[in-house]
């Protein structure tokens, strides 16, 4: 069983245009979709799409449009009520995948909300085999949940607690981080900002230094880091090694969910006893048959293409040459 956490859910609205992006004008779409979104609930609806038994929780009312949509897809979840109507995202793909996201804030969790959603997670997480905590916080919400959760998780399960992963940015990734997580799944420029790197453009179509960033965070207590890249691939950081992953190039729909297809990806080999490359290799497949798709679709395993994905050891400390 792997659990996700989704604090901040939403009805996502993905729109795809006929042309590029035109500020200030209007424009006609070629289509428009609306699905139950958020990192944790995209990660469950790709799990279940791969019958992986998986849990999405989150907060919100049973009449709830987010809640009633996901069981209409019938994506398994918990919703804890809050007496306050969920956030609706907006997504606008250009014909060559370009997507230009809009997400608002969010209702705000009281303190005891906060402890009840606490507490409903933990009591679910027994037994489990992954805990994902994902996306971003909603107001009210101090940037520490993620690791306090993580503790209190390890606190009352000890040895038999599920590995922790996590799919955030900015100061709640940060805070987490400091909890030691089993893995987190930064991009390109939440990596930089996670490791102090001032120009997160350094980093494209460089995977060394992806790596070298990747392994500062294994060397403070992260077991592993999952750095998503887009049409770049993806790295793998643990402590036995660095790796990185291409796919064949594909013709992208949307990019809208395809770093959480990812990490499904590389949730449903690793409890298939999967080695942390071939791990990548899926995550790295889950990734682009999701951009390949349009709008939030996410794929299932006899979709991707693990087979196709390259993967490369990386030497981050090569030898200085003998003079």
């Amino acid at each position: 069983m792997i659990i996700t956490l989704t604090p901040n859910p939403s009805l996502d609205r993905t729109i795809e245009l006929r042309a590029p992006l035109a500020r200030g004008e209007v424009q006609r779409a070629a289509s428009s979709r609306e699905e139950p979104g958020g990192k944790g609930v995209n990660i469950v609806r790709a799990l279940e799409a791969s019958d992986i038994l998986s849990l999405a929780i989150l907060p919100g009312d049973e009449l709830d449009p987010v809640l009633v949509a996901l069981r209409a897809a019938g994506v398994p979840h918990l919703g804890m009520p809050i007496g306050a109507t969920l956030r609706s995202n907006v997504a606008l793909t250009e014909i060559d995948g370009t997507t230009t996201k809009v997400n608002v804030p969010g209702p705000v969790l009281t303190a005891a909300q906060q402890s009840d959603l606490i507490e409903l997670v933990l009591e679910k997480a027994e037994g489990a085999s992954w805990l994902v905590l994902a996306g971003s916080l909603p107001p009210g919400v101090p940037v520490d949940f993620y690791a306090d959760i993580t503790r209190e998780l390890r606190s009352r399960f000890g040895a038999s607690a599920p590995r922790v992963a996590v799919d955030s940015s900015g100061a709640p990734l940060a805070a987490a981080v400091t909890a030691g997580p089993d893995l987190i799944k930064p991009n390109a420029e939440e990596l930089a900002e996670l490791t102090g790197i001032p120009d997160p453009e350094s980093l494209e179509g460089n995977p060394v230094l992806v790596a070298r960033a990747a392994e500062r965070l294994v060397a403070t207590g992260v077991g592993a880091v999952l750095a998503t890249l887009g049409s770049q691939g993806a790295v793998l950081v643990t402590e036995d090694g660095a790796w990185l992953a291409k796919t064949p190039p594909i013709i992208a729909r949307s990019t809208v969910g395809a770093g959480d297809s990812s990490l499904a990806g590389y949730l449903l080999s690793s409890i298939a006893g999967g080695s942390a490359p071939d791990s990548l290799r899926q995550a790295a497949a889950h990734g682009a048959a999701a951009a390949s798709l349009p709008g939030s679709t996410v794929p299932s395993l006899h979709q991707t293409r693990p087979g196709d994905v390259t993967l490369t050891s990386l030497n981050t400390h090569p030898k200085e040459d003998v003079q």
